[in-house]
């Protein structure tokens, strides 16, 4: 036997991959169901689960528009009495396949579809993998069944040697992660009836989302040590209004969101460095104007905002970095205004006159306040009232939902002059990072190094850890290190939080699992050409997970 490899499962796991991927669970839609009701019904033939049924559930998400369901199960080990236990967490759902076209079908067939691949025109890496045999493709192989299949295998393992486990296995599989993550938030709920009811110790999670290369020509397998925060700063730009013919007489707020993009997008003062790792610098995700229709005027307002990653920075710490740069940015689009006004003044003799404009940014909160402080209880039934009817209205989502809402307060300011406010739109993915603080912190982390050293013999490639999962991921869900006054931060300034937009970060800052990534390696998640290597998926990663298991249940 190898000195790494203990689990000898790659075909077992590559079967159960493909007919996970069969399933057509691309998310929002009743495919969701469809996975969720297979898993059950393939864990519950299994004998243990068939004898232990109150171990395995399948359920509802709740909070939830859609009907949904997370597949969870666990294992008590009989090794000894240990309550320490380890969660498993994967997703069940995909991205559509609108870019498959007319092929769409063969996305969830990977045979059928490698050998259409066969006759097409790919990079000449993908068809040296495809011909290698080694790679397999299709829709879901990468993001994330593989990964899934990997849990489901050591769930179903220790459940035929529950000897050999000193303390628990949880198992979760859930949906909604490619959308709002209605699935881990659910879930949140079952893992702490579970450790109420059972007694469980969660020392550690394992997500087994994908890994790919970093960057072209990179050869590392990745695993890492916590993920990535992210939310969604967004600006709510006034201007002032004017006729096309006279358009010095206002003050066009494109103008002043052309600047603040070009300010903020790749900028990388904005990049957050821990642990000697950097985040991606924000990039603009929607910027327009909120004319309902065409006319002959400027805009009043327009809206705009930005993917944010953080490794450190907290909400707070965020919007006063945006706040410093939108105060660069409508400077900056006051002074061009400014000069192109003067020129434009010579040019065609006629009198200049000064602008009155001066640079304003507040954040949502400021804004709230003042407003409280000079309407009092008027302002705030209003607004009240208002946010009631829009979370009526389905046809909007929490980021137009909390841009209407600040448009309906601006009405009330007193000062009505060109201003821009800073705010949340978006639910935030809290950062995690595993700094070893905590013995069960520090007991993950060593038990995922020696994890390495023991399959790294067994593989051709580098197998390197890091600190932060660089995309979004359920992770984000099971653990926090944002402090909860930092969380109330950012629901003070998250305009829709309610009905539409709610999370339960006290859940996750109650639970608090240190968690960590092993997933398959592959390459174009999400692309049309969605491919994992099987070596490192089928028999790596399992049993780099399985160490872990072991080592810190130990």
């Amino acid at each position: 036997m190898k000195k790494g490899i203990t689990l000898h499962c790659r075909k077992e796991i590559l079967s159960l991959t493909k007919k996970l991927v069969g399933i057509e669970s691309i998310v929002n839609t009743d495919g969701e169901k469809d996975i969720a009701k297979f898993i059950y019904e393939y864990l519950d033939s299994h004998p243990y689960f068939s004898e232990n049924r109150s171990q395995l559930v399948m359920e509802q998400t709740i909070n939830d528009e859609k009907e949904r369901y997370n597949v969870l199960a666990f294992v008590k080990g009989t090794k000894g009495e240990s309550d320490r236990t380890v969660v498993l967490m994967g997703h069940i759902d995909t991205v559509g396949v609108d870019d498959f076209g007319k092929q769409r079908n063969l996305a969830f067939t990977p045979d059928d579809w490698m050998d259409n691949l066969s006759n097409e025109s790919i990079s000449e890496q993908a068809q040296q993998q495809l011909e290698s045999g080694d790679w397999l493709f299709g829709r879901g192989v990468l993001d994330m069944k593989s990964g899934l299949a990997s849990n489901m295998y050591l769930l179903t393992y220790y459940a035929e040697h529950p000897e050999q486990l000193d303390g628990n296995l949880v198992f979760i599989a859930e949906c909604d992660e490619e959308d709002s993550s209605h699935g881990i938030l659910s879930a949140l709920k079952t893992l702490k009836k579970w450790k109420d009811e059972h007694g469980f110790t969660y020392v550690a999670a394992v997500n087994s989302d994908f890994v790919a290369p970093a960057y072209d020509g990179d050869e590392n397998r990745y695993v890492y040590k916590g993920t990535v925060g992210k939310l969604l700063p967004s600006f709510f730009i006034t201007g002032e209004e004017a006729h096309v013919g006279s358009a010095f007489d206002g003050l066009d707020p494109n103008f002043v969101a052309a600047e603040l993009t070009k300010q903020i997008n790749y900028n990388p003062d904005l990049s957050d460095t821990a642990l000697g790792e950097s985040t991606m610098p924000p990039v603009s995700l929607k910027q327009a104007d909120l004319k309902p229709s065409y006319t002959v005027q400027t805009a009043l307002s327009a809206y705009v905002y930005y993917n944010f990653f953080v490794h450190s920075w907290s909400p707070e710490k965020v919007l006063d970095l945006l706040k410093e740069q939108a105060t660069i940015a409508f400077t900056n689009a006051l002074t061009s205004f400014e000069e192109r006004y003067q020129t434009y003044c010579q040019m065609s003799n006629q009198p200049y006159r000064p602008i009155s404009w001066k640079p304003r940014v507040f954040t949502y909160s400021e804004m709230q306040e003042l407003l409280t402080r000079t309407h009092g209880e008027q302002y705030e039934n209003h607004m009240k009232d208002f946010k009631e009817e829009l979370e009526r209205d389905e046809s909007l989502d929490p980021r137009m939902l909390a841009a209407r809402i600040v448009e309906e307060a601006w009405k009330f300011m007193p000062d009505k002059s060109p201003a821009i406010i800073v705010f949340y739109s978006s639910l935030y993915s809290p950062r995690v990072a595993l700094t070893g603080d905590t013995d069960d912190e520090q007991k993950l982390l060593q038990a995922l190094d020696h994890a390495i050293e023991a399959l790294q013999p067994e593989y051709n490639y580098p197998i390197v850890a890091k600190n932060f999962f660089p995309h979004i991921s359920d992770m984000s869900f099971v653990a926090m290190s944002d402090r909860m006054d930092e969380i109330d931060y950012m629901v003070e300034n998250t305009p829709s939080w309610g009905k539409k937009l709610h999370v339960a970060y006290e859940d996750v800052h109650a639970l608090n699992i240190p968690v960590i990534n092993i997933g398959p390696y592959g390459m174009d998640g999400h692309k049309k050409l969605e491919r994992m290597e099987m070596t490192y998926s089928l028999e790596i990663v399992p049993n780099l997970t399985n160490h872990v298991i072991q080592e810190v249940l130990k």
